[in-house]
């Protein structure tokens, strides 16, 4: 049987790019693993990768062949690079497209909204008013977006909206165009609101509690109950529309833009439906978390529970 340090150069000499990492390609189990990853996801289509979770064996071998003494470790070539923190300096610098013979296209730095509510609140969390300070936007390929203040580095892209400097790293710059930022507060708490139209549609949550502001509001809701007529009949919304086939047709001719609210009991009927219009293109979806039994426990005692 080979050895633990025969298996690993077996390894780096079969393969261009080796990552030894925690999980899998498809599931890292750590955060630095994960990054190294969404690195090499953006830059290349196949590399190979290493769960050294499963090999207890492997995995302390590994640190001592490459000298290093943490996980994920990357190499290219049959050349040890580093972990997380130098693939990262590799990646900003451009070395690391040198290193996977890849050419560094040229990014250009996105056209983003930012409210002037969100700029006001920026500016007052900036330690000592120290309006040089700069906010890093980070986009993943999921499309979870974080908000920083950190120093740009010679790789971002930054953009300046109101005095304030919103850098970019290359990846998030590519992923930003049209994003707008806003902070909003409500009764639900305060928070920074991100619009990001280069994000795939997902049905949102819409608590019980957001839809009845909407009603006291007087917002033109479009709010359907997806349940048989048996049990609408024991228990419902006033405002909601039964999904009958003039409803449906209704809606197909509706904008794909339309916020629309689906319900049923608690919610599960509900999602399926809201899913299923998802797929026929529209954007803005909605599912009542809860259904009419959050609206009759949370909102109106007066509706049946059943």
């Amino acid at each position: 049987m080979n050895s633990p340090d025969q298996r690993i150069q077996k390894l780096i000499e079969d393969h261009k790019i080796v990552l030894f990492m925690k999980g899998i390609r498809r599931m890292p189990q750590c955060g630095f693993s994960a990054r190294v990853v969404e690195v090499l996801d953006e830059l290349v289509d196949e590399y190979h990768t290493v769960n050294i979770l499963t090999d207890p064996e492997l995995r302390e071998a590994i640190k001592s062949f490459s000298n290093w003494p943490t996980i994920p470790q990357l190499y290219v070539d049959g050349t040890f690079l580093g972990g997380c923190d130098i693939v990262n300096e590799m990646y900003a610098s451009g070395e690391l497209h040198k290193q996977l013979g890849i050419e560094m296209a040229e990014v250009a730095a996105p056209t983003i909204h930012v409210s002037a509510s969100a700029c006001k609140v920026i500016r007052d969390a900036m330690e000592d008013g120290d309006d040089a300070a700069s906010i890093r936007v980070k986009i993943t390929p999921d499309f979870q977006h974080n908000l920083v203040f950190a120093p740009a580095s010679a790789m971002d892209v930054c953009v300046i909206i109101d005095g304030l400097t919103f850098v970019f790293d290359r990846s998030s710059a590519g992923r930003a165009e049209g994003l707008s930022i806003d902070f909003e507060t409500g009764s639900q708490g305060s928070g920074f609101r991100i619009t990001n139209p280069n994000q795939a549609a997902t049905v949102k949550e819409m608590s019980v509690q957001a839809l009845k502001e909407k009603l006291d509001a007087g917002e033109d809701v479009y709010l359907i109950d997806v349940r048989p007529e048996a049990e609408r009949k024991i228990a419902s919304i006033d405002a909601a529309k039964p999904l009958t086939d003039e409803v449906k047709k209704d809606l197909e001719s509706l904008d794909r833009n339309v916020p629309i609210i689906f319900h049923c009991h608690h919610g599960g009927r509900s999602r399926a439906m809201a899913e299923a219009y998802l797929r026929q293109g529209f954007r803005n979806v909605n599912n009542l978390v809860g259904g009419v039994d959050a609206w009759s426990t949370e909102i109106d005692p007066t509706v049946p529970r059943y």
